[in-house]
């Protein structure tokens, strides 16, 4: 038992080793960017020389930043609000509904996942150069709905699979039709998953670049899109004041995901 328990903790040792280098490795370039944020000199550079929020000011003084902002919040809020509609109606259809090609037509919703960006950046630039919804917001809101929906369909229809059916047949047997079945049984539990799925879909939005570049135009630019325009132009520190908002952002709805993830199994 002795020599089972001392090969046990340096095998663990070794692990938990293992699990932060790869911590490190994937989330440590981007905090690097934080520090780099209150530099004191005029260009990014690291180690970073001296401490200054001079660069967070430039970015709340700037128009351009302001705008690209905005612009964010406001495509990120409808791609979420569009996605989690459509998401939740494609989830019931495809958990709760029996029709032919029920497997294909799941596929091909959740196909984004799986298709390089690039691919869709291009498809959806050449269908909207015809219909001329490159550079308005509507049309980046479908294009990143496209993307988001898969997300909220995966949430909610984990919930879906794991709820307990007899809740509805039991509301069902006391008189309460379907939809307000749904109002009352279905959707409180499956709450936790469709606000999951709906900030899932805000960070697809709030976080992508690639399709972006390709819908917005100089008069409506988002955040993501500002700031690769001006890493192309100027190396300035803003740009990493900006990325630590963005960051910081993120994680705070990433946050929010794993909370509601958590109450999930609770209902």
């Amino acid at each position: 038992m002795a020599e089972a328990g001392s090969w046990r903790t340096p095998h663990r040792l070794a692990l938990l080793a293992l699990g932060v280098a790869t911590v490190i490795f994937l989330v440590g370039p981007m905090l690097v960017v934080i520090p780099m944020s209150f530099t004191g000199a005029k260009i990014l550079s690291w180690p970073p020389e001296g401490f200054s929020l001079q660069w967070y000011a430039k970015m709340l003084d700037d128009p351009q930043w302001s705008r690209g902002f905005v612009n964010s919040m406001q495509v990120a809020t409808l791609t979420a609000l569009v996605s989690t509609v459509l998401g939740t109606l494609a989830a019931l259809g495809i958990v709760r509904g029996r029709f032919p090609g029920k497997g294909l037509a799941n596929a091909l919703i959740l196909s984004p996942l799986l298709v390089p960006v690039i691919i869709i950046a291009i498809g959806f630039f050449a269908f909207y150069s015809v219909t001329r919804l490159t550079g308005s917001l509507p049309g980046l809101v479908l294009a990143h709905t496209a993307l988001a929906v898969p997300f909220v369909i995966i949430n909610v229809g984990t919930v879906l699979r794991t709820m307990d059916r007899n809740l509805e047949m039991a509301a069902a047997s006391l008189g309460a039709d379907p939809v307000r079945t749904f109002w009352r049984v279905t959707f409180p539990i499956i709450l936790p998953g469709v606000f999951a799925g709906a900030l899932f879909a805000f960070i697809t939005s709030w976080d992508e670049v690639v399709v972006s570049i390709f819908m917005t135009s100089t008069r409506f630019r988002t955040l993501p899109v500002e700031m690769w325009e001006q890493v192309r132009q100027v190396v300035d520190p803003t740009v990493a004041a900006v990325a630590t908002v963005v960051m910081v952002v993120t994680t705070t709805l990433l946050l929010l995901v794993l909370v509601a993830r958590r109450q999930a199994p609770s209902r």
